[in-house]
């Protein structure tokens, strides 16, 4: 199957570098191992982005098995957009505003 073409909204990179960062002041390995499960995370959602369930509005979401954080994404006819790199058990939903 043809992956989509993926788009990362800046606040979600942004999400993912302070993510990388924190694990990174605590271990290395942790670190590169979020980043690891991550791609994956992307790689899957652009081969098959109807496997996830819905979430908020037009989103859907993956969730991550060795780390607290969501994939928040939509999928338009021809593109995947994610919106958030979520943290699971802090401030549902701050990323709604992204979506106009």
């Amino acid at each position: 199957m043809k992956s989509l073409p993926v788009d990362v909204h800046p606040e979600a990179v942004a999400e993912a570098r302070a993510a990388t960062q924190w694990y990174r002041q605590r271990s290395t390995s942790a670190a590169i191992a979020f980043l690891v499960e991550l791609d994956r995370a992307i790689e899957k959602i652009a081969e098959n982005p109807e496997t996830w369930p819905r979430y908020v509005g037009s989103t859907q979401r993956f969730l991550m098995k060795r780390f607290p954080f969501s994939v928040v994404f939509r999928q338009t006819s021809n593109r995947i957009e994610v919106v958030a790199i979520a943290h699971s058990r802090r401030r549902p939903g701050y990323w709604k505003g992204r979506l106009t």
